[in-house]
């Protein structure tokens, strides 16, 4: 048996399916930026553009998984290998989940512009998913570098996306109380803003795996997790309506 081939083989075999994985990230990254500006801009064809284009991210999602259970079936790796297979798989379906949000994102966006709703607080929206799109890049650099340090500061970044959240969820609860007319459009912005956030913690979970895939171990620490919205209740004179 000719074990060089299947040596070479197998290794051809894990650079394809990072390369498929690699190439899902920047559709994936490219999708939040064109999504993030058709919310600026109240672009209805460039969110419809989001919206189609999310089944390329699918179909690259399809192709991991078919290769990957290939190469567990037919390869049977051990150790790293396996690690690096299984590994891949997983953020792979990050990448798909972050794929959906982005998705939902560009309906919400469709939704409002259509309507021609309240827009407030997009400065902070562009923020948070700037920062957002930056951890999504540096975890997969992170990834492909196999740099365990890089990805552990991807796990601390996400505190910053969780206060912009809570200061988010505060300043459109304000413009409801002040004008009912703001709260159609308001309740689509919690809902994006909350998908944004979703967005990072599966930047974390793909820097998270990116540790263990190289050594070995899953990080300790628990991560930082500032998100209080979900507990969050205010009263008319904490949102500052004096009447």
């Amino acid at each position: 048996m000719n074990t060089d081939h299947i040596v070479t083989s197998f290794d051809t075999d894990l650079n394809t399916i990072e390369s498929l994985v690699l190439e899902m990230g920047g559709l994936v990254e490219q999708q939040l930026l064109t999504c993030t500006k058709a919310l600026k801009l109240g672009d209805r064809d460039l969110a419809k553009e989001v919206i189609r284009s999310d089944s390329k991210i699918n179909a690259l999602e399809a192709e991991v998984n078919r290769m990957s259970i290939e190469v567990l079936a037919l390869r049977q790796p051990v150790a790293a290998d396996l690690r690096t297979v299984v590994m891949t798989l997983k953020i792979a379906n990050h990448l798909e989940r972050i794929g959906d949000y982005i998705k939902n994102m560009a309906r919400r966006t469709n939704t409002i512009t259509k309507a021609d709703a309240f827009i407030g607080s997009m400065s902070t929206l562009a923020r948070m998913s700037d920062r957002v799109q930056g951890m999504i890049n540096a975890a997969l650099d992170a990834y492909n570098r196999r740099d365990p340090d890089a990805a552990e500061t991807v796990r601390g970044d996400d505190e910053d996306v969780d206060q912009m959240h809570n200061g988010l969820f505060r300043e459109l609860l304000t413009y409801m109380m002040e004008d009912t007319r703001n709260i159609s459009g308001c309740m689509h912005l919690l809902f994006i803003a909350k998908n944004i956030e979703r967005m990072g913690d599966h930047a974390v979970e793909i820097a998270g795996e990116t540790v263990y895939l190289v050594t070995g171990d899953w990080p300790t620490d628990k991560r930082p997790k500032g998100d209080r919205t979900s507990r969050m209740i205010f009263t008319p004179e904490e949102l500052g309506d004096s009447d």
